[in-house]
């Protein structure tokens, strides 16, 4: 297998997830000068290539038995798989730990889906388009880097139904936080704070990314909550001696 097909290989998988060398970079701790040297002398450790290939949640094997991957990642699935998906709890369950990077063996471990069950929900996924089902219980997620529910979608809908539940917790425990921070600020200020939360909630999702191949008992499960409105509670609405003012 010659290092050209390789690192073509991978620049595919990374344009097909949305990737740039400064994603790569930041997600291997790695300055972009220094990916775009190993891209470009196609010359590195096996142990730095198995974390480039990481990066694109591709195996090395994978690489060296087939073709590169060029279509584009889906970035959003339509209502009607969404709700496919959140009308079976199960299915659901297995659609989150895929995003996960969840193990076969880890799903069935830890919720109560039997072996057959989570054959036939990764099968539901793959004709979703969600994930590529592969031998031996083995997937690959198909979904871009900037995948996200439909904003007001059937799962969204579902979650937040499931506030309550969220909120109902005292957030003291170790990486717990919940913060309420009401401002006044212009449209200018607005627009570069919420690009600021956009780059909070993409750092979480690389570092779930660079940690998804630590044992499963080594990693702490995290639910991050970003929410940015404009609102007042209720109780102070009611106070107001005029509705329109803001």
């Amino acid at each position: 297998m010659r290092a050209t097909y390789v690192f073509d290989a991978l620049r595919a998988h990374y344009r097909a997830r949305g990737l740039t060398y400064r994603d790569v970079a930041r997600k291997l701790k790695l300055s972009e000068a220094t990916v775009k040297r190993i891209f470009s002398t196609r010359d590195c450790t096996l142990s730095r290539l198995e974390a480039l290939c990481g990066v694109a949640e591709v195996d090395l094997s994978d690489i060296a038995r087939g073709r590169p991957r060029t279509q584009n990642l889906v970035t959003a699935l339509t209502e009607k798989q969404e709700q496919e998906i959140v009308d079976d709890i199960r299915l659901l369950v297995a659609a989150v730990c895929a995003l996960g990077n969840f193990r076969f063996e880890t799903i069935i471990s830890e919720y109560r889906i039997s072996a057959p069950q989570c054959i036939a929900l990764l099968a539901r996924l793959d004709k979703i388009g969600f994930i590529e089902l592969q031998p031996d219980n083995r997937y690959r997620l198909l979904v871009a880097r900037t995948f996200h529910w439909i904003p007001d979608g059937p799962i969204m809908r579902w979650l937040r139904q499931q506030t309550p539940d969220y909120f109902d917790h005292a957030f003291s425990g170790p990486g717990e936080t919940l913060r309420v921070v009401n401002v006044r600020v212009s449209a200018e200020a607005r627009s570069a704070l919420l690009a600021r939360v956009e780059q909070l909630a993409q750092d979480y999702a690389d570092q779930h990314t660079a940690d998804a191949w630590l044992p499963f008992e080594q990693t702490h499960a995290l639910s991050l909550t970003l929410a940015v409105r404009n609102w007042e509670p209720p109780p102070f609405k009611a106070l107001r001696r005029d509705a329109n003012l803001r």
